[in-house]
């Protein structure tokens, strides 16, 4: 039989629309019950949300909670915990229900202070006190120095000390006195008078006890000169040697005063710090540093009696005492209070975790042109605040802080907090600072990310797997089941608490579980991402705020879904507009060969929308090449060219086993201008080959969606809901007239989760969803001819597209023997 004559017998099969392949095309029609799972109200057991108790955590997350309550539980300090799970999943919140249930029951840690080192300024020390002690420790030490300033001023104001420190001057003064007035009248007995001046002592002799003038000093002998002058010379080099005394007399009289300042000073801090000392009788380390205290304020006992300026201006005596560099080196930097997060294990949310923010500062201030700092400018991270609890911390953002993740791993290795600029840590210069003494640490970090980060960390940080060897790995779904039912009505109950909404009714709460399932892509799966149910809901209670009711009703929860894909689906407008005004070329009724409807999803953003495509095919005598276009032009990904190269394997498997496979085809998808990639093109594409292959038209009413494997199998997709329903919108905008319709996998109907007007169009049927699970099926029902399948004599049956397609790759093959001289049999039976 000729080609054309097999064609024609083909073409008006097709044309006929009816026999077997309508009998198949019935058959995989997908019953309208299965496009969209809904919920009755009436058997979730409860009338509203406000009847449910709300659920602190996630439901459904065995696996997880297991693995948080080892990693909590453990106390190696390197089993710090991952969890694993999408952005909006609620995986902190749900870690942080956890740990409040335990933490009360965990022993308190301690409270830490940074004090002045008094024998190195630049190390200040670090001292750990009991839970509630760190606070009370600091005002009493601010109280005692403002109580000093007052009872030593008032001393070294009274009566007592200045008779003391008067007898002191006078007793040295007499001294000093005493041996003047000595040499003085050692030197009158020589005929020298001693005269005292503003710049010191001055000599010149005596004449009938009187000063002898200058004209008659000149008119004296040579000799009497020269005597009255060597005299001279004596007596000053006595006077020089009594006035070399008086700096040794005057630090013995400074000596003296300040024993005295000592003493007194000793009587006034002996009282005052005793009561600081007695309050923290126990704890060795802080009555070592009262008693340097007391040291240094007996030694700088001065600074009570000269007041600066700022000191004079001040009002409030708390501020004063603080501001004053001259008191600072006496007070207390509290790092750590945990007294008032009340007993138990703190447990921190660092938000920022920046290097400072995480691991603590040094802060400087400008004076006088300069940057400066002291101990009590030490501020804490949230690794001090969280010692001896539960860091928390969104992995993201802690590997994009500078230096963050690098300082985070030296304090859990090293088990210590220590505090440097991250200058200092890079080995850049920068202004002068503190070296603090480092604080132990006892911490467990738990890290919060997605599955992709979580694995990145593993490959390519050596240290991750060893400080952080917990994995909790957070499901996005649990089964829809009825039993779940109950526990997403207290979901949605703990999302009304947490923001104070109105409950829901029951009707709301069956259109939110149907929603989760739709956004779960899965018929037979709910979404427990809190984040965007709670989106929903708090949309819902604002339509329910504006039409005055007190409920939260099925109609508010539709509202609101529709209002965000409506403010988000301005770009699906115009794609719809450019298919409405045949800018984007898509056929939708009649058969065209080697040209079919492709079906794929854009997301923009948080919003996904079906686009159908041309894909057209053309084939000739080549050397066994698919040509994938979008490859060629690199616009295409990995993955869609690996569905392409699939269909060679399908089409040298099926057709070609015993001969080359000497074809040249090329396959595109028209009008695409972006990257395309995924492999769910590829079932779609091989028909397309085929009908190129055959001669037999496809029918331009479907749309089609699929991978392929060499076998010919139809394996499932992503994003089917979109696709139907891009489709869909299409043909319902030209006019639905019950012709048209959408082919996915089979395995995909429990992945169905329509839009209701799609529901309603099948239902009163204007659309058709067919699933199949082989190209040979949905060749049938593209096509409406039957594929066929190998007989005992190893052929397809005559007329069938499997013959057709086989046929012409032979006669292919032949042509390209031809040159070489050989033959192929075309009834050659296939093993």
């Amino acid at each position: 039989m000729s080609r054309s004559s097999s064609l024609n017998k083909v073409f008006r099969f097709f044309k006929r629309g009816n026999g077997e392949g309508a009998g198949n095309g019935r058959r995989s029609v997908v019953a309208v019950e299965r496009l969209r799972r809904t919920v009755d109200p009436a058997r979730l057991g409860f009338q509203s949300t406000a009847e449910l108790d709300p659920v602190h955590g996630l439901i459904g997350q065995e696996r997880a909670q297991k693995a948080i309550q080892f990693g909590v539980s453990i106390k190696q300090p390197d089993f710090n915990l991952f969890v694993v799970g999408p952005p909006e999943s609620g995986k902190s919140t749900a870690v942080q229900a956890f740990l409040d249930t335990r933490v009360k029951a965990e022993p308190s840690p301690s409270d830490w202070v940074y004090v002045n080192n008094f024998k190195d300024a630049d190390k200040p020390r670090a001292i750990a006190l009991p839970q509630g002690q760190a606070e009370p420790f600091a005002k009493a030490m601010l109280a005692a120095i403002d109580e000093l300033k007052v009872t030593v001023l008032a001393l070294f104001e009274g009566e007592d000390y200045q008779l003391r420190s008067r007898a002191i001057d006078e007793e040295f003064r007499g001294q000093q006195e005493k041996a003047l007035d000595v040499f003085s009248e050692k030197a009158k007995g020589d005929g020298i008078a001693v005269l005292r001046t503003p710049t010191g002592f001055a000599m010149a002799p005596l004449q009938d006890g009187k000063v002898i003038k200058p004209e008659i000093y000149e008119g004296l002998e040579e000799a009497a000169r020269k005597e009255i002058e060597a005299k001279i010379e004596t007596l000053q080099k006595e006077l020089s040697a009594i006035l070399e005394q008086m700096p040794r007399v005057q630090k013995e009289h400074r000596t003296r005063v300040q024993a005295l300042n000592e003493q007194v000073a000793e009587s006034a801090m002996r009282d005052v710090i005793a009561e600081v000392e007695q309050s923290f009788a126990s704890l060795p380390e802080v009555v070592e540093h009262l008693a340097a205290v007391k040291a240094d304020l007996i030694r700088n006992v001065a600074i009570f009696v000269t007041p600066g300026e700022e000191q004079e201006q001040m009002v409030n005596r708390a501020v004063e005492t603080s501001r004053d560099a001259r008191f600072r080196r006496y007070l207390v930097n509290v790092m750590v209070a945990n007294g008032k997060h009340g007993p138990g294990a703190p447990v921190i949310e660092e938000d920022n975790p920046t290097h400072g923010n995480l691991m603590g500062r040094v802060e400087h201030i400008a004076q006088m042109g300069a940057l400066v700092t002291d101990f009590l400018l030490i501020k804490p991270g949230s690794l001090h605040q969280a010692n001896g609890g539960y860091l928390l911390i969104d992995a993201r953002k802690l590997l994009t802080s500078p230096f963050a993740w690098e300082a985070l791993k030296r304090a859990l290795k090293s088990r210590k907090i220590e505090i440097e600029t991250p200058a200092e840590a890079v080995g850049m210069v920068s202004t002068r600072s503190l070296t603090p003494d480092p604080i132990p640490l006892a911490i467990k970090v738990i890290l919060f990310g997605d599955a992709r980060l979580y694995y990145l960390l593993t490959q390519h940080e050596p240290d991750f797997p060893r400080l952080f060897k917990v994995q909790a790995d957070f499901d996005d779904t649990i089964d829809h089941v009825d039993a779940n039912h109950l526990q997403y009505g207290r979901l949605i109950a703990s999302i009304c608490e947490l923001h104070g909404l109105k409950p829901v009714d029951a009707a709301g709460v069956a259109r939110l579980i149907e929603e989760g399932s739709r956004l779960a892509e899965d018929s037979e799966k709910l979404t427990i991402e809190i984040g965007k149910l709670a989106d929903i809901v708090r949309e819902a209670d604002h339509y329910t705020s504006e039409a005055g009711r007190a409920m939260i009703t099925r109609a508010d929860v539709h509202r609101a879904i529709d209002e965000q894909t409506e403010r988000a689906d301005r770009a699906r407008d115009k794609t719809e507009e450019s298919f409405a005004r045949e800018i984007i070329l898509l056929d939708t009724a009649g058969a065209k060969v080697g040209q079919i409807n492709g079906l794929s999803v854009l997301s923009l953003g948080n919003f996904a929308f079906g686009r159908p495509s041309r894909i057209t095919a053309r084939v000739r005598l080549g050397s066994g090449r698919v040509m994938d276009i979008e490859r060629e032009s690199d616009m295409g990904g990995p993955s869609h060219s690996k569905g392409v190269m699939i269909l060679w394997g399908f089409l040298a498997g099926r057709y070609a086993p015993d001969v080359p496979l000497a074809l040249s085809a090329s396959l595109s998808f028209e009008q695409s201008y972006g990257g395309v990639d995924g492999d769910s093109a590829s079932s779609t594409e091989l028909y397309a080959l085929l009908s190129a292959l055959s001669g037999v038209p496809v029918k331009q009413c479907f749309a089609v969606t699929g991978s392929v494997n060499q076998h010919g199998e139809v394996q499932a997709i992503g994003g089917v809901n979109q696709k139907i329903e891009g489709f869909f919108d299409i043909c319902r905008q030209r006019g639905l007239d019950g012709t048209h319709g959408v082919m996915v996998p089979k395995s995909n109907i429990q992945h169905l989760m329509l839009r209701e007007d799609v529901v309603e169009a099948v239902r009163a049927g204007l659309f058709t969803i067919h699933a199949v699970e082989s190209i040979d099926q949905g060749l049938e029902i593209l096509t409406g001819v039957t594929p066929g399948e190998r007989g005992k004599d190893g052929l397809f049956p005559k007329d069938s597209i499997n013959r057709l397609v086989e046929d012409r790759l032979r006669a292919f093959a032949e042509a390209t023997r031809t040159y070489s001289g050989g033959s192929f049999s075309k009834e050659r039976p296939v093993a």
